[in-house]
């Protein structure tokens, strides 16, 4: 190759090579201490700028930072954030509803880090009864397409953890999540009017769901979860008020629930103004180990007492299927389908389910089914457990 056409491809490879910029070039300090939010957005600001591939490079350390909104378009569709140190949120609380918040990007890709969102003033303020916000997101994806979240940890956030929100074409994989079992409304991470949703590789230990589902998700994929402390994997809960809801496409898979609340569960308000539909629902290889609902429809779903007094959801729920699910149960109810009166659930299929109970006063697990329409193949077996031998095969359909 002649010299000159060498110097012609080093000349080309060097602009389009990625750019770092790194956060400590432009004012942030790792010391936790030091408000740093400014620093960020800068390094940001850059970083989305580049019309070539660009990097924004947060080093080891913990650093502070406030509020912050990491917003595109940017000019390039290639743009990383690589986290090294610890993001750490301001002390207290306000009443923003977000913390750090990506939006209208394309083609983003933050790899590892650890965001403390230091939720425990929230926490208090709630648990001692006082007049208090709901509290920020700890990381919100909104508006964004084509994003990955690799090996990220999120920590003690006073809200939702990590929220998807009207964006599509979104991974998360190797997650670990984490907040104490009895933080409120702390759900790992929480989906909304989304599709194309991945989250594989992960692990969730939070104060509500583990990953909630609610209206407007389609084309979901959820497998290899470790879930618990936390409520479960929920759909819902949708229908608490007039607007049309839906969620269809959806699959949970290869999940070991430890000591949650729920594992498998739908869950629609008891309210007949609401409307929409859940279906194309498939949750299967899910392993319980003392869960007190491991398999729930809940269509009856009234958070205060009394204020759905014989009322009935409006939701349909169709083409849902439970399948290969064992385990332990920790209440006795370990199968509870419990439909709507005036849409009742259509099209439920159980396969393999092997569920016990541990026993008490040799009492045998039981299903409760209200309102469904399906079959079961394989077997549903619920068991009192550590009874050799002893099983109760249930024909719940």
């Amino acid at each position: 190759m002649e010299p000159k056409c060498i110097l012609l491809l080093l000349l080309y490879f060097s602009t389009v090579a990625k750019s770092a910029y790194n956060v400590v070039d432009f004012g942030a300090k790792p010391d936790g201490r030091t408000d740093s939010t400014n620093a960020f957005l800068a390094a940001w600001a850059e970083a989305c700028g580049d019309q070539n591939p660009a990097t924004m490079v947060v080093p080891s350390g913990p650093f502070l930072v406030g509020r912050a909104l990491f917003q595109g378009p940017c000019k390039n569709n290639k743009l990383g954030l690589i986290i090294k140190g610890t993001i750490l949120g301001k002390t207290g609380y306000s009443d923003a509803s977000e913390w750090i918040t990506f939006k209208y990007v394309k083609g983003l890709s933050i790899y590892g880090g650890t965001f403390n969102a230091r939720g425990q003033w929230l926490w208090a303020c709630k648990a001692a009864g006082r007049n208090c916000p709901n509290g920020s997101t700890a990381l919100t994806i909104s508006q964004a397409k084509n994003v990955l979240l690799s090996k990220v940890k999120i920590q003690n956030s006073q809200n939702f953890q990590i929220a998807i929100i009207f964006s599509q074409e979104i991974k998360v994989e190797g997650a670990t999540i984490t907040a104490p079992g009895n933080s409120p409304n702390t759900d790992g991470i929480h989906i909304h009017m989304s599709s194309f949703i991945t989250i594989i590789g992960s692990a969730m230990a939070t104060g509500d769901d583990c990953i909630s589902l609610g209206e407007g998700v389609s084309n979901a994929w959820i497998e290899n979860i470790k879930c618990g402390p936390g409520h479960g994997i929920s759909i819902g809960s949708l229908g608490d008020g007039t607007e049309t809801t839906m969620v269809q496409n959806v699959t949970v898979s290869s999940v070991v629930f430890r000591g949650t609340q729920n594992g498998f569960r739908v869950k629609t308000w008891a309210t007949p103004s609401s409307k929409g539909f859940v279906r194309g629902v498939t949750f299967q290889h899910g392993t319980m180990k003392n869960v007190g609902n491991p398999i729930m429809i809940d269509q009856n779903y009234c958070p205060v007492p009394g204020n759905c007094p014989n009322e009935s959801s409006g939701i349909k729920i169709s083409k849902v299927t439970f399948s290969d699910v064992h385990g332990t149960s920790s209440t006795q109810v370990a199968v509870n389908l419990d439909c709507s009166k005036s849409n009742p659930c259509q099209g439920i299929q159980l396969t393999n389910i092997k569920l016990s109970y541990k026993r008490k006063n040799h009492e045998l697990a039981k299903s409760f089914c209200r309102n469904v329409k399906g079959k079961n193949s394989g077997f549903v077996v619920l068991l009192v457990a550590f009874d050799m031998g002893q099983e109760n095969y249930v024909k719940i359909f």
